[in-house]
Order: structure tokens, then sequence, then C-alpha cells
């Protein structure tokens, strides 16, 4: 059966031998076969090849290889190609065999290395000058083929031909942005020359758009989605030993320029016209700018409308406007390939441009004395007209009335000397410019300046003392100089040196840092004695020094704490709870005492507020309440004593609830009301007590007395049978305290007493065992219905009566006697 078919077909059934030959099968086709043996019984298993065999003539060695070929020669090396042999003997080629022969000799010598595939081969390693001839034959599986045609002998030498090179392109290209372009041409040379492209001298190396291709015999240069900057002049270079060729091509990468370079600057302006200018665009394109297009549009409507387009200067004026109305200039460069992006200008109003100059900035006053000062200005915008004239005005600084310096022209000079000041009067000054057009505006005034003249440096401070001194600090004291040098004085520096020192230190850096007469030298070294001076200052500079006359040695100054109570330190200090408790006192005392609040003798609570500063202390509690009244003290000490000072602090506030509220004598229509007076009474004495009843079954509380001094109420008018709830409260100045209640209903029913004994007990029958008893009510019933009557016997004599029975009714039968 075929390889790919299933289904097998008979060749023979009257085989005797143990072969056969079968007929009639396709070359190229690939077969299985069985065989299977017979006897008369019938016919046995068959049995399978394993696997296909394809049908195809018997294998031999190959063909000779052709078209063996010289490639190069050198001086010791000859390098050879060939083609396969047209028929492979029926089997793949396993390796070719490369053979040489020198001329002079007889045998071929192989030169191939084992299991040469390429069909290409460098002999290496031969003597310059000898000649050889080649062979070459190919192996497959069965053996080596007939070798090709020999070539002819071969001299090692070198071969030598100068480069030459044919261009595909010609000295210029212009190239539009974004194509492709290439440059192509065909080179040889022996030995191969070497390829180098330049652009602007510089090598050009690949990359995503820039591709080189270079065969043995052809060149390439590739640049794909050319950009302006692939514009320059490349240069092609073939090279070997034997000399070398260049080939030029200035290659042009043209598009449209790039926008005018702004801003668009307005030369004039006219209410009906203006000029304006701008500057090239910086990238032309690659091609001469031929015009420019110039638009106008008007900021109020969203329309362009053309100006010109025919202008290459880059100058224009644009006519046509409504005076008042704001512009925009939008102005394009155009080449041969296209039309550049927009440059817009600024809004500008159509106006005529001549106006008053502007106002200078603030002048500087110069070279004041008693009597005069000079003015110096900056000349401002002339407004489009030359300024003709400056006037300088003066005013006293207090006044509001601005005076002319001189009536005579002031101009080209920026500065001026105003004359006939009032020594000691503070002066401010103004300028302002003048065209043909008119006077523009004052500049700002300048900084006051007092007409006097220029100052000297001051005289020495007088009598600078210590005064004070604690471990490392000394307090000076001094008075002004007598002569302040005609400025005012703006402060002083002091400076100090440790006894024994040449180098004196700054205790303050700048003489603004103490403007007054005295200052406290801070950072001494306890137990060192020091040395002080004083400086005075004014604008001119530093006066001599003044020296304090004797050293003074650093140390605590010791002086018992002094307390200096506040009104609010009083014996006793009554506040309204809910508001601001302040206590506070001035403390004195070298060193500075410490400080400590207390109040029975106990830390005060923490909601207060203790400020502690180097003049005295102050307590503070908001929100007051009764709990914080008490008796608060203030001791302050220092190694030289301690001092305290106590205040009753009263919070004045509502009372407390009254206690032992008590109902009693309770009748059908009234109840005695009693109570103690509150444990506290807020601090204020209490001025009524407030009595209240409830009906258990209404929500509504009653008042029944809310004025009543004493500490008991009758409560009157009950309903009999109602059950009512009670309660009081205690009232002071400053409000009602909260109510104290009664813990259980009381009932308004009249109180219940025994019944009186019944009356004329008689027995109306006696028996052997029983008696017969009769009786009247008795006078009172105790307050209550009577519910019946007990009767109780005793045998004569003996001490215990006997229960029998309780009746209801005035009779009864004792039995069982």
């Amino acid at each position: 059966r075929e390889s790919d078919h299933r289904a097998w077909t008979p060749v023979t059934y009257t085989v005797t031998r143990q072969n056969a030959t079968i007929q009639g099968l396709i070359q190229g086709k690939a077969y299985f076969f069985r065989i299977a043996a017979e006897n008369i019984i019938g016919m046995g298993p068959f049995t399978e090849t394993t696997k296909e065999i394809l049908i195809r003539d018997p294998i031999t060695v190959p063909d000779r290889p052709e078209d063996l070929e010289v490639k190069a020669v050198t001086k010791n090396s000859v390098t050879l190609t060939w083609n396969p042999p047209k028929y492979n003997g029926g089997s793949d080629i396993t390796m070719y065999v490369l053979e040489s022969r020198l001329i002079g000799k007889d045998k071929f010598h192989k030169v191939t290395k084992e299991k040469m595939l390429d069909r290409k081969f460098t002999v290496e390693g031969l003597k310059e000058g000898d000649t050889y001839e080649y062979r070459v034959s190919a192996c497959n599986i069965v053996g080596q083929g007939k070798p090709s045609f020999c070539t002819k002998p071969i001299t090692c030498k070198d071969e030598l031909a100068p480069p030459t090179l044919d261009l595909d392109f010609r000295d210029k290209l212009i190239v539009r942005v974004g194509e492709a372009f290439s440059l192509t041409g065909r080179y040889s040379g022996k030995p191969a020359p070497k390829v180098t492209w330049l652009k602007d001298d510089v090598v050009v190396k690949e990359d995503d758009r820039i591709k080189i291709k270079t065969t043995p015999t052809t060149l390439c240069l590739g640049i794909l989605k050319s950009v302006r900057e692939d514009t320059g002049k490349y240069c092609v270079t073939v090279e070997n030993s034997t000399g070398s060729r260049k080939g030029f091509c200035q290659v042009n990468v043209v598009d449209r320029p790039s926008p005018p370079v702004g801003p668009v600057i307005f030369d004039e302006v006219f209410k009906d016209h203006m000029v304006v200018s701008w500057k090239p665009p910086l990238d032309d394109g690659g091609s001469e700018i031929t015009n420019y297009i110039i638009e106008k549009k008007d900021t109020h409507k969203d329309l362009w409308m053309p100006v010109t387009s025919s202008t290459v200067k880059t100058t224009c004026k644009i006519p046509k406007l409504l005076e008042g109305r704001e512009y925009q200039i939008r102005i394009y460069a155009e080449n041969l390939y296209g039309i550049s992006d927009p440059l817009i200008s600024d809004e500008m109003k159509a106006k005529d441009r001549f106006r008053v100059p502007d106002a200078p900035e603030q002048p500087i006053i110069k070279d004041v004395t008693k009597d005069s000062a000079v003015v110096v200005w900056n000349k401002p915008y002339d407004g489009g007209k030359p300024i003709t004239n400056y006037i300088v005005e003066k005013k006293e600084t207090m006044a509001t009335r601005w005076v002319k310096a001189t009536k005579d022209p002031i101009f080209p000079g920026t500065k001026f000397k105003v004359p006939d000041l009032l020594e000691g009067c503070q002066y401010e000054f103004r300028v302002s410019a003048e065209n043909e057009i008119g006077v523009g505006d004052p500049s700002p005034p300048s900084k006051p300046i007092f007409a006097r003249d220029p100052i000297a440096k001051p005289s020495p401070p007088v009598n600078p003392e210590a005064v004070d001194k604690t471990k490392n600090s000394v307090d000076l004291s001094w008075q002004p100089p007598r002569h302040d040098g005609n400025g005012k004085i703006i402060g002083y520096l002091i400076e100090y040196q440790k006894v024994g020192d040449e180098e004196w230190k700054q205790a303050n850096l700048t003489a603004d840092s103490c403007p007054e007469t005295n200052y406290k030298v801070t950072g001494l070294t306890e137990g060192l004695t020091y040395k002080f001076r004083v400086k005075a200052v004014n604008a001119a500079g530093e006066s001599d020094p003044a020296h304090v006359p004797d050293p003074v040695e650093v140390k605590d100054r010791l002086e018992p704490p002094e307390l200096i109570l506040d009104a609010n330190m009083a014996r006793e200090q009554h506040v309204k709870a809910g508001d601001t408790l302040r206590l506070s006192a001035v403390i004195k005392g070298v060193p500075f005492p410490k400080v400590t609040w207390k109040k029975e003798d106990h830390e005060v609570s923490p909601k207060a507020d203790i400020e502690v500063t180097g003049a005295g202390s102050k307590l503070e509690i908001r929100n007051t309440v009764h709990e914080d009244g008490g008796m608060y003290s203030l001791t302050v000490e220092n190694p030289a004593g301690s001092k305290t000072v106590s205040v009753k602090v009263v919070v004045l506030d509502k009372p407390g609830p009254p206690r032992n509220l008590n109902i009693s004598d309770v009748r059908s229509d009234s109840c005695y009301i009693t109570w103690m007076e509150p444990e506290d009474d807020g601090g204020s004495v209490i001025t009524n007590y407030v009595v209240e009843r409830k009906d258990v079954a209404s929500a509504q509380w009653v008042a029944i007395s809310s004025s009543s001094k004493k500490r008991s109420h009758m409560a009157k008018y009950l309903m009999e049978g109602t059950q009512y709830l009670f309660r009081v409260a205690a009232e002071n100045q400053y409000g009602r305290g909260p109510y104290v209640e009664t813990l259980k209903p009381i009932k308004a029913i009249d109180p219940l007493h025994p019944p009186g004994p019944p009356k004329n007990l008689h027995h109306v029958d006696v028996d052997k065992t029983e008696v017969s008893l009769v009786w009247n009510r008795p006078d009172r019933d105790g307050g209550a219905e009577i519910t019946g009557y007990l009767v109780e016997y005793q045998e004569d004599g003996a001490d215990e009566w006997t229960k029998f029975q309780t009746v209801p009714m005035l009779d009864c039968v004792v039995t069982g006697l």
C-alpha cells in the first residue's frame, strides 16, 4: 500500500520462493509491504515492513561542481568560489574537497578543512610569486565525485586597482520636509575600498531614520521622513591603498518658513492708522521669503481682515482704523513651499500717540543745609514729544499747598538746588515734566527732610553708672550727651571689658537696639570684674566713649522678697459664680523670688491659669463655681527671705437644697411642712423659700408659697383623698437653688383613732353552756366606720381573757362554756 493510503493491494498469490519483484510502482512515492504464508489449511498472519520505502533510482557519487572561479588574489592567499554539481548522485552533498597543485609538480594536494560545506574558501599561507591551479570535488554518502575543471594557473601577488566611483545623484538635491531621499552609486577597486559618508564634514551615523547600505559594488545612503536639519553638504569617500575618490551632493530639505519673530512693535500709533514692524523668521524653510501676509482684527469681532499680502519688508502701515477701537495684527511669512504659522500682536488702541510726559519717579534729596536742598530726579517718558521744562515744587510736610521752587525754566538738567528754605522746617519736594502738549502729573513726594546744616558726631554720654547687677548681668544708666551734633541720637553702643583683658566686646550690635539711656548687659560670668563704657550714635557716627568710673564685680545682689498687693488681693474677695476670679500682685526681690500659689494649703485647681513675669504674678480662674471659693495664699521666696499673703475668696452663687424636709399633721384638707436651712447659703443670706405641691396625677407643680422666710408652712386647701408631693427650694440674691422633694406621696385624710368602748353590755339569756349578750354602739368611732366587735370571755378568778369571735352586729351568743 502507498504510505498515505490505508487499503492494501495484492501483488501475487503464487510465490513459492522467499523473494518477489514488485512491478508498477511510481518513482518518488513511498510504500509499505506485507507477506503471509499459506498452506492447505489456510493463510497465516501477515508480516509488515517496519518503515516506508521510497521508490527512487540507485545512488551514485555526485557530478563535478561547476563554475569554479577565483575571486581574489593577494601575495599570500587565493579566494575561490564555486556552484554545486547539477546532480548530487541521488544523495545530499556532505562536503567539498578543494585541491591545489603547484605548477611544476605532478600531484594535487587537499587544502580544505574537514566537512566543509561552504562554497567559498580562502587558501592562506601561500608563498609570494608561486603559481597554483585549483580543482574542487563534491562528496555524498557514496563517496567523492569527479573533480571540477581546473582553474587557470594563479600567481600569488597583490592585485591593485584604484577606486572608481559612479554616482546616481547630481551636485544639488531639493527635498520637501517629510519626504524620503537616497544617494546611490557604484564603486570598484582592489583591494576592496572602504566607503565613508560625511555630512558637513561629520561622519553620518545610522539611526531610526538614516540607513546606510554598502555591498561589494554598490553604495547607498537613505533618509526616511526628512527634516530641515538634514540639509547639508553630503560627501561619500571611496578609499583603498591605491587612492580615493569623493562624490558630493548639496541636499536642501525645504519647508514653509517658521513664524515671523515677535513681538510686533507698534512704531507709530494714530487714531486712523498704525505702523508696525517685526523681525524675519528664524528659519526661512530653506527657501527665500517671497512675501509677508498682514491681517488686522477689531478685538470686538472675530473676523480677520486682509491688509496686504505683497510686502517684502518687515514693516507695514495698517490703514483704515476706527478711533478708540483696539486692534490685533496677524503676520505670516511665505516662501515657495508654503505659508508659516502666524505671529499675533498684543492689543493696541487706535488713538493719537502724543500726550503729556509721564510723572517722574520719586526724587532724591541731597546736600541739605539750613536754607537749601538739591533735588535730583530721573527723566520720565516724554509722551512722544520732547520735554521742554521741569517744574520743581516744595511744601512743608504738614501743609497742604505746593509752591513752585522757581519761576525760571529748568532744562535740560535733572537736578535743581532749591533756595530760601526756613531752618528747622520739614519739607517735601516733587517734580513735573512739560512738553508742547502740556504739563504731566507730578512725581510722588520725596522723603521728608529737615532744613538744617549737616550734622557732626555727638559728644560722649554723661555720667554712666552701674545701677544694678545679678550673677550674670549688670544694669547701666547714663545721661544723654550735652551736644547731639545737630543730629538726632539714634541710640547707644555699650561695650564691656574683663579686667586684665585688652579687648572691648560689644554688648549690643546696633545703636537702634538701645534707644533709651539704660541697658542690661547680659551673659557675664559670675565672680568676674568688668569695665563698661557707652557711646552715643547719630547719623554722622559714634561719639567718644564715656566710661563707668569703677569696675563692677558680677554677683547677685540680695534683696528680700516684697509683695505689693493689687486691689483684687484685699482681705476678702467676692466673685459671682460664672465670672472670672483674678488675683495679682507686684513682686520684687533680688534674685527674683520663687512664686507659689496655694488654696487651703493644697495645690490650686488645675483650671487656674497662673502667670509669673519679671514684675509680678497673676492667678486667673474663668467660669468660677462655688467650690472655687476658699482661702488662697501667695508665697514668694528667695535666699534673702520669704513672704506670704492670703485672701479669702467667696464665690457668690445660688444656695444649696434645704435639708430634712418633713410632712406632719396630715388632715383631709391640710398638712404641715417643715425643713432646715441649706448647708451652703451660696455666700449670701437666704432671702426666702419657695414651696410647691403637685397632685401625683398631674405633671404641673403649683406654688403654694414663694416669699416665706420661715422654715415651715401650713399647706391648706387640699382635696380629701388626693395624693400630693411637696418640694422646697431656697433663694438668695443670686437665684434659686435646687429643690428638695418628698420621697413618697401624702394622702389628704384625717388621722384615725381606735373607736370608744361599746356601751351597756348585758346578757339577755343564759343556758348551762352558753350566754346571749347584747350591747349598744360606742360614743365615738375614731374617725372611721366600725367594722365589727370582738367578744372575749374569762373564767372567774383566771388572769387571761379568751377571744371568742368578732361579730358585725350588736349581739352575740357565746357557746362552749
